[in-house]
């Protein structure tokens, strides 16, 4: 199968089984000279970095409901863009969300530049979400390559390099079959091969239409991209302070650089690796309150892994924000499931 072959099979693959997604422009809707949104496009992209498509999808359109244009999103605090953030998780995409919106805003007049040497200019735009934007929402030829296009090119090229040593070389096989027809769509087609048939467990080799070129389908597909052993994660502990006063919780504003940056928290003590004593826990909390052992929590981020033990108590603190209880879900993961925990006698 030549490339031109391979492209056809492909493209003529995505015009009948395109996903349906929300800010996407379907290929025959494409075809008739509709154009995505690119403020759609990169809100996406963006909310897609490090999530799958259900989880990201009613954020997309919470986010678009609220605020229809770059502009409106430009214009809004950033805690109240942080709050709709939370459970996305990767807080510091929400502020460089935050900041290309204004740079659009304020330099672009709320227009996104059309190339993506433009977009690249913008802050928080990395390569591939400016490539991603430039082919998706103005057509132009750029070689768009996530993690399921680095498992397509794996695949259909058998490269036997292990990532991330491969990653250079996948995306120059990538690069060899973009063209000037139809980028956009062609972009799209191999996102959606690698998400839907060419998946990382139990690919659907019998429903590939590039199964004819793939020189891994003969053998063992599922084991490309090859890759090196991960290093065991780091394991780390800390406390967490449910504190409450009547129907209200006690919650902090984490510093604006860092993990989880500018987001609401509980009160913790600092995240270290080793177990904290009840005597330190104690010297560490917020307050001076009635404090008893309510449980732990476990959460797991990209580099680290957290015990969290659970301190629990009713009182008053200062420096500290109250919040109703019932608001809750505008706290990250790893804080709502510790406040759940610790309020699981009241909620």
């Amino acid at each position: 199968m030549t490339p031109a072959d391979l492209r056809a099979a492909l493209l003529a693959h995505y015009d009948a089984n395109a996903r349906d997604l929300p800010w996407r422009v379907r290929p025959q809707a494409r075809a008739g000279g509709v154009r995505a949104d690119p403020y759609r496009v990169w809100l996406s992209e963006v909310m897609l970095q490090q999530t799958t498509v259900p989880h990201a999808t009613p954020y997309f359109l919470k986010f678009t409901a609220r605020w229809p244009t770059v502009s409106d999103l430009a214009a809004e605090a950033d805690g109240e863009v942080m709050a709709a953030w939370a459970g996305l998780g990767y807080y510091a995409r929400a502020r460089n969300l935050l900041a290309c919106a204004r740079a659009v805003a304020r330099d672009h007049g709320g227009v996104f530049p059309d190339t993506e040497e433009g977009l690249r200019a913008l802050p928080g735009l990395g390569p591939y979400t400016a490539a991603a934007v430039a082919a998706i929402a103005f057509d132009l030829p750029t070689n768009v390559v996530d993690g399921n296009v680095e498992r397509v090119m794996a695949r259909l090229f058998a490269l036997e390099t292990p990532l991330p040593d491969g990653k250079p070389e996948l995306k120059r096989l990538a690069e060899s079959l973009v063209r000037d027809e139809r980028p956009g769509d062609w972009a799209q087609a191999l996102m959606d091969l690698g998400a839907t048939i060419c998946r990382p467990k139990a690919p659907l080799c019998d429903r590939c239409p590039a199964a004819a070129a793939c020189a891994a389908r003969g053998g063992a597909p599922e084991t490309y991209p090859r890759k090196v052993a991960k290093a065991e994660r780091p394991h780390r502990y800390g406390v967490a302070y449910v504190l409450t006063r009547g129907s209200e919780i006690a919650l902090v504003r984490r510093p604006p650089k860092g993990l989880l940056g500018g987001m609401l928290a509980l009160p913790t003590s600092d995240w270290r690796s080793a177990r904290w004593s009840d005597a330190e826990a104690l010297a560490a909390a917020p307050a001076t309150a009635p404090w008893r052992g309510v449980g732990e929590v476990e959460h797991v981020f990209t580099h680290f892994s957290l015990t969290l033990q659970l301190l629990r108590a009713e009182g008053e603190a200062s420096d500290v924000i109250w919040s109703p209880r019932r608001d809750l879900d505008a706290l990250p993961s790893v804080f709502l499931k510790a406040a759940k925990a610790g309020l699981s006698n009241l909620l």
